[in-house]
């Protein structure tokens, strides 16, 4: 999501030096590199915690109080009431709570920003220049600053003004009109792949930025709008239309290009099957006990297959009905033809190769690991998702300011 306000307006300047107050020294390749991270929600979370599994040192800010509105975003909550949404996307941070509409607060957010190597934001466009923030007003002082805002309709265009929420995206993208049965009604996808894309490009595009910052001095400002992110994720489906001309629609767990590539009913229920090449068809043919399907004129090649796709799916299922899940699955893996059970998150989770990959627990908190592995080992899971303002007083403390001064500012809550 791109947030639909920032705080309420900043006031009055002053020459601050920048500052950055010294980081826990994560490892990875990223080690070393300050992320001010102004962003809320989900996208910008996500492309922050990215940079923070590579070794970064994030600092994420929040309004005091209430700060990212994904710590409410439950049931699910843990038992001091931070909703599970949260611990999703903010590990492996620092957290402090700064009031951007207060001027000594948005001083001192400026202080990080000016010694920050990445300031990531998804304010809707205009809102930081309130308080010096945004890129022209930091790269005057730090040229090598690189910045990222996520926004739902990019800051160039009529649409500018319109906050992004991944729901109103995936209608407004088109992925809603390709997922779901035939028939149905358009639906969503289970998670918020709008935002979640929104991060992954801004992760791209942050590293490059980078990658040129470090050879020419100059920092970039790198955006990314929601449906931009979600458009260019219909891949394949697009082409279909631009090139084809054909307009995709919603075919349940089917392959528009690849037959067979979709669900299939067995004695006790589906699997997945996915062949993709002539020889595994013919595997597939001979492991489900009825090999002549392999030598059928309507389903030699997959473009016959995918022609004759409703009654390759009434014979392959005829053969399935035989046998439950677990023995299909065992006999399809022994031919080598690529098949996978449905798992319930549940059964994702019980998964033994999946709790070896994937899972880590930090501070009693579990995590789902980055899929990032660096010379064959996982990048570092250190902190749990950060409770709220958890830094702020050490990393003010860092930055000069001493009791007098932060309970000054405790006391005009802004921080």
């Amino acid at each position: 999501m791109a947030d639909a306000a920032g705080p309420g307006p900043g006031a009055g300047r002053v020459d601050e030096p920048p500052g950055w107050p010294p980081g826990p020294g994560r490892p990875g390749p990223l080690a070393g590199l300050r992320v001010l991270d102004l962003s809320r929600i989900l996208a910008g979370p996500f492309a922050t915690m990215q940079l923070a599994d590579l070794g970064a040192d994030v600092i994420k800010v929040e309004a005091p109080g209430n700060g990212d509105e994904t710590r409410r975003w439950g049931p699910p909550f843990t038992g001091d009431g931070t909703a599970a949404y949260f611990l999703a996307i903010n590990r492996n941070k620092r957290a402090i709570s700064l009031d951007l509409g207060h001027p000594e607060a948005a001083a001192l957010a400026r202080r990080l920003a000016l010694a920050a190597d990445v300031v990531v934001d998804n304010f809707l466009p205009g809102r930081l220049a309130r308080f010096g923030l945004d890129h022209a007003s930091l790269a005057r002082r730090n040229p090598r600053v690189v910045s990222c805002t996520i926004s739902g309709y990019g800051s160039d265009g009529p649409a500018a003004g319109r906050p992004g929420f991944d729901f109103l995206i995936q209608a407004e993208g088109g992925i809603m009109s390709i997922t779901g049965q035939p028939g149905s009604e358009p639906t969503k996808v289970g998670v918020a792949i709008a935002d979640l894309a929104a991060g992954l490009f801004a992760t791209i595009g942050i590293l490059a930025a980078l990658r040129e910052r470090d050879a020419t001095g100059a920092g970039r400002r790198v955006e990314v709008a929601l449906l931009d992110a979600q458009v260019a994720m219909l891949a394949n489906q697009a082409m279909n239309w631009l090139v084809g001309g054909i307009t995709p629609g919603r075919m349940g767990n089917a392959h528009p290009s690849i037959a067979p590539y979709e669900s299939y009913r067995t004695g006790d229920g589906p699997i997945a099957i996915g062949v993709g090449t002539d020889r595994q068809f013919a595997r597939l043919a001979e492991a489900i006990g009825a090999p002549e399907l392999a030598g059928d004129e309507r389903f030699r090649g997959n473009a016959e297959r995918v022609a004759h796709r409703e009654e390759l799916k009434r014979q392959i299922e005829r053969q399935l009905r035989g046998g439950d899940r677990r023995h299909w699955l065992e006999r399809l893996a022994a031919a080598g033809v690529p098949a996978a059970p449905i798992n319930s998150i549940p059964e994702v989770f019980a998964d033994p190769l999946v709790r070896r990959r994937a899972l880590v627990e930090v501070d009693g908190v579990p995590q789902v690991r980055s899929p990032v592995r660096v010379d064959g080992r996982p990048v570092a899971v250190d902190t749990a998702p950060p409770s709220l303002g958890r830094d702020t007083e050490a990393v003010l403390s860092a930055l000069g300011l001493g009791e007098a001064e932060l309970a000054a500012l405790r006391d005009a809550r802004a921080i």
